[in-house]
């Protein structure tokens, strides 16, 4: 679908300038843009490319002299990448489904959807579940029995919803998604030789080989209002008390949560990050990607940890963190200065060494 830039720019609360009747039909980068794209030239980095292309129109940082440019039109804005948020929703064309329900698709009797509810090809929704107004549920999808979900859900494909899990309104699962599995808990019948290790830092005991019993997950899962799930993400249900996840926290693709954690409102967990059993984070907390949380942990709100940072104690709020174990951000690199120098002083204190063990000379 086409827009003009004037269009556009009301839309994103930003400026138009030039001619603004030119209709554009999607986005591109400023090097690959041709006369139908806008092309993001949102700094001057990227604006030094659009000789490259063939853009007649760019959203550009302000200030900046779009006509000295070769454009014939610009949309300003105060915060340029701000404004790929608004502008990619707009030009989003989405997977091309069809709306209504798909004759394959699997529905309960029992089950409740709303008005201008979508159902795609081969998607199964159980027993007694509920689905708010203008949700998509998309191709072989499964929402199970007495799981609700409110209006505006986007579900992508293979997306699966266990039962009895609660999900808020504008909920968005990506590919693949998995929400409501069985924790991983089990215990042995005696105390086993992994209690013992952890108890006494390092010492297993001396207790025999013994099988595991599987905990059962009695608990559910309570998803926030807009909330985002990454491809192949999964998060488990509780043992007893429910998992839960907070108002507008994102979820990047492959991060692990794992039985009765709490995570807070506008929280950003970013690929791989992977959260053990009863942790308790506050909110506007970032994990980077492949940040490692131990259980039973408390993050306090606004914390940020750095990618690869593993989580084993309580971190107080608003601390950036860092390393394994995780230090405060200045701390590690510090650490990591040291451990870079550590060749010359293995140097220094060989040649010490050789100097003070030769015999003195004699006078």
């Amino acid at each position: 679908m086409a827009y003009t830039i004037q269009q556009i720019a009301t839309a994103l609360g930003a400026q138009a300038l030039g001619a603004a009747d030119l209709e554009v039909d999607s986005v591109a980068e400023p090097a690959e843009a041709g006369p139908r794209h806008l092309a993001l030239a949102m700094t001057p980095d990227y604006a030094e490319t659009l000789g490259q292309g063939r853009a007649l129109a760019a959203v550009i940082w302000p200030g900046a002299d779009w006509q000295a440019l070769g454009l014939r039109a610009a949309i300003v804005a105060p915060r340029p990448r701000y404004v790929m948020s608004g502008l990619t929703a707009l030009l989003d064309p989405g997977q091309g489904w069809d709306t209504g329900r798909h004759p394959s698709a699997v529905i309960d009797p029992d089950a409740e959807l709303g008005e201008g509810v979508s159902v795609g090809p081969l998607a199964v929704i159980g027993k007694g579940a509920k689905i708010g107004k203008d949700s998509i549920i998309g191709p072989q999808t499964y929402v199970g029995n007495d799981a609700e979900i409110g209006a505006g859900a986007y579900l992508r494909e293979g997306v699966r919803i266990g039962a009895r899990v609660v999900i808020g309104a504008r909920f968005i699962a990506q590919p693949g998604a998995v929400i409501g599995g069985d924790g991983f808990s089990f215990v042995t019948p005696e105390l086993s030789t992994v209690e013992t290790a952890r108890a006494t830092l390092g010492d297993p005991g001396t207790g025999g080989a013994q099988s595991w019993a599987r905990i059962h997950s009695l608990g559910g899962v309570t998803i926030g209002d807009d909330v985002e799930i990454g491809a192949n993400s999964t998060i488990d249900r509780g043992t007893i008390r429910n998992t839960t996840i907070g108002n507008g926290t994102k979820i990047d693709n492959l991060v692990m949560i794992g039985h009765n954690v709490s995570i807070g409102n506008d929280c950003l967990l970013c690929g791989h990050v992977g959260i053990a059993g009863s942790t308790r984070i506050g909110n506007n907390v970032v994990l980077a990607g492949k940040t490692g949380v131990s259980d039973n942990v408390f993050i306090g709100d606004n914390v940020i940890t750095g990618g690869g940072t593993i989580v084993l104690a309580n971190i107080p709020a608003g601390q950036v963190m860092l390393g394994y174990p995780a230090m405060k951000m200045e701390t590690t690199m510090e650490v990591f200065k040291g451990l870079r120098r550590l060749r010359r002083l293995f140097d220094d204190v060989s040649h010490l060494k050789k100097t003070v063990s030769k015999p003195p000379h004699n006078t």
